[in-house]
């Protein structure tokens, strides 16, 4: 099983432990082990599913401005774990090839490995979701061909974006490509460099 495969089967199963309870506050049952690559792919597809259905929850027209409040700080929240989750990813992989030889000439790619997974987990949302709205019932057919144009689009891109990526580890692995990491330096969760919180 490649990598790919093997992301693209635990961010299926996480969007569907989700489903089971479909609720933003359930609590998260990580079937793998603590130290390993494939619990901080489950929980970092658990951060993006529960985002996904807080950002569908905000957009509600008749939300309370104070619980809209909430669930933006939580959002926020939950980005800075996003990238915490990607950073300990690309980690990983720093470790994995850290014996490689790089190559002369070899190049660096436009975003690491990470990232790239985690597009990979946002895609794997908007296929569900996207299923979704084709199996409506309660839809009329414009939309349901249109969904269905749509879900064909996403798994190409699904199909597409995981090569891509089996392609960059293999590069990396034979040191035709480095990875050079750059770490999110978010200036607004730091109270030492957002002026709002700073000047207060």
């Amino acid at each position: 099983m490649t990598f790919t495969e093997t992301c693209n089967g635990i961010f299926n199963s996480v969007i569907r432990d989700y489903h089971m309870t479909d609720n933003v506050d359930a609590e998260i049952k990580n079937p793998y082990d603590g130290g390993s690559i494939e619990n901080r792919l489950y929980l970092k597809c658990w951060i993006d599913t529960v985002q996904w259905h807080l950002e569908d929850i905000i957009r509600d027209p008749h939300i309370d401005p104070m619980k809209a409040l909430e669930i933006k700080r939580r959002i926020d929240r939950s980005n800075q774990d996003r990238t915490d989750l990607v950073e300990q990813i690309d980690s990983y992989f720093r470790q994995k090839y850290s014996d490689v030889k790089i190559q002369d000439g070899a190049k660096i790619n436009t975003e690491s490995p990470a990232w790239a997974i985690d597009r990979l987990s946002i895609l794997a949302l908007k296929i569900y979701h996207m299923k979704e709205q084709t199996e409506r019932t309660d839809a009329k057919p414009e939309h349901i061909q249109k969904c269905s144009e749509k879900l064909a689009v996403l798994l190409e891109q699904q199909k597409d974006l995981s090569q891509a990526i089996e392609e960059l580890l293999e590069d990396i692995e034979a040191g035709r490509k480095y990875m050079k990491v750059y770490r999110q330096m978010k200036m607004y969760n730091d109270p030492s460099t957002n002026p709002v919180l700073y000047k207060k």
